[in-house]
């Protein structure tokens, strides 16, 4: 293939919408100050510089505590944005208040010098994101059509993904490296200056949306709906309604996938290997998803849905049961990377055959059920296998792969492509 050729595939692969690559690139700037946090923060919590009441709990749960407060606030919090973001019909507004607030709550680690703080902060973090990705999703689903909705949050999700997968790598670094001299004979801590850096990239984010993102031209909120998530199908066909469907599928699968972040002692001691391993074996699902994302959209594009949601949650079955038999670092990555490609195969066409069904003006609200569902899902992983782990290595892995069968079963029997998006369209590029 002559590098002119791989340059045009490589420009028809993200040829989608100018707003959504700028949304791209802006998510994919606060990924990573967000993502840095997740490696900062630990640490922070256990230096020197952090203090005060511990309202009895050791520093372990202290850290957990903190950092799950982030992903339960701002789940808790999507469908209410979702809903508010539907009824202005302004989804950059609500994109630029999240990432003013993140600009803020990023600063404020500089100052933050007690648990109680922390708390604070990284609570209103949460609240800031759930403002974010509810509009961000509806803005991509409202940019895009029927037949190129698959690619476009492939796109979307693929740039996001390299910008909080690319920020814990540089974090520790920046840390360690520090202190830092600067002129005037001013010396910034490490910690200092990650909360900088990823004070920054929320603000290069907030400049991209600014400049470069705009509401659709024609936006029509239905105000008249209201917070409620319909659990029953409204047509009677199924037992479940497919959004709500979907959203539980999300959960599921992100649920068996984390299930693996809180046990790296008993990985390492199983496998006998290094944190090294375990990074790369962490890393390897963002690997996937990163390569992945794209092309699985643009092709659920061309064949639907329905089948890759499916084929997804299968795989999901046999990548998260075998991570509890293997005794060695090799496999368990291929096991991980196993279970990134399942997790491509399910997010971006079940987000975008929500978008499929979701009515005019319900976007938000419609598509946060499955942000809000991931969101849950990756806090319940972890949460879950820390209490399974003490019975037994296998167990967090076989209830893992109890969820992903019983998610591909709902998906078989509750699920159905919608007419548009069963049109065999042209791939863009192709001639």
């Amino acid at each position: 293939m002559s590098m002119r050729e791989l340059r045009r595939r490589i420009v028809a692969q993200f040829a989608v919408d100018r707003r959504v690559l700028a949304l791209a690139f802006a998510r994919m700037a606060d990924g990573i100050g967000n993502s840095f946090l997740i490696i900062v923060i630990p640490l922070y919590v256990t230096s020197d510089v952090v203090g005060g009441a511990t309202f009895g709990l050791g520093e372990s749960m202290l850290i957990g505590v903190i950092l799950s407060l982030f992903g339960f606030l701002n789940s808790s919090f999507q469908p209410l944005t979702g809903r508010l973001s539907d009824r202005t019909g302004r989804r950059k507004s609500f994109i630029l208040i999240g990432l003013a607030g993140l600009a803020v709550t990023n600063i404020s680690y500089v100052f933050a010098d007690t648990y109680l703080s922390l708390l604070v902060v990284r609570g209103l973090q949460g609240v800031s994101v759930a403002f974010i990705i509810p509009a961000s999703i509806a803005l991509v689903n409202e940019l895009a059509t029927s037949q190129d909705r698959g690619g476009n949050m492939g796109v979307y999700n693929t740039f996001r993904l390299v910008g909080f997968g690319s920020g814990p790598i540089a974090a520790g670094a920046l840390v360690n490296l520090g202190p830092y001299r600067l002129p005037a004979d001013v010396t910034l801590s490490g910690f200092d200056a990650a909360f900088y850096l990823a004070t920054t990239t929320a603000l290069i984010s907030y400049g991209l949306v600014t400049l470069l993102v705009a509401d659709p031209d024609a936006t029509k909120a239905n105000a008249g709906a209201d917070l409620s998530i319909d659990i029953r199908d409204p047509s009677g066909e199924h037992l479940f309604d497919p959004i709500f469907t979907l959203g539980v599928v999300s959960l599921f699968m992100a649920a068996a996938i984390a299930l693996f972040a809180t046990i790296q002692p008993q990985v390492n001691a199983r496998l006998e290997q290094g944190s090294t391993w375990f990074g790369l074996q962490f890393a390897a699902f963002i690997l996937a998803q990163v390569a992945l994302q794209t092309p699985i959209g643009r092709a659920c594009d061309r064949y639907g849905r329905r089948p890759f949601i499916l084929a997804g949650m299968l795989l999901l079955i046999p990548t998260t049961f075998i991570q509890g038999f293997l005794t060695s670092s090799a496999p368990m990555f291929l096991a991980r990377l196993g279970q990134g490609v399942a997790a491509a195969m399910v997010f971006a066409p079940a987000l975008a055959l929500a978008g499929d069904l979701a009515g005019e003006g319900e976007s938000g609200s419609k598509l946060s059920i499955l942000t809000m569902a991931f969101g849950y899902g990756i806090a319940v992983g972890p949460l879950t296998s820390g209490a399974l782990i003490g019975y037994g290595f296998k167990t967090p892995f076989l209830f893992g792969t109890a969820l992903a069968a019983l998610g591909a079963i709902l998906v078989y029997t509750q699920v159905e492509e919608t007419l548009e998006s069963t049109r065999s369209v042209p791939v863009v590029g192709d001639d």
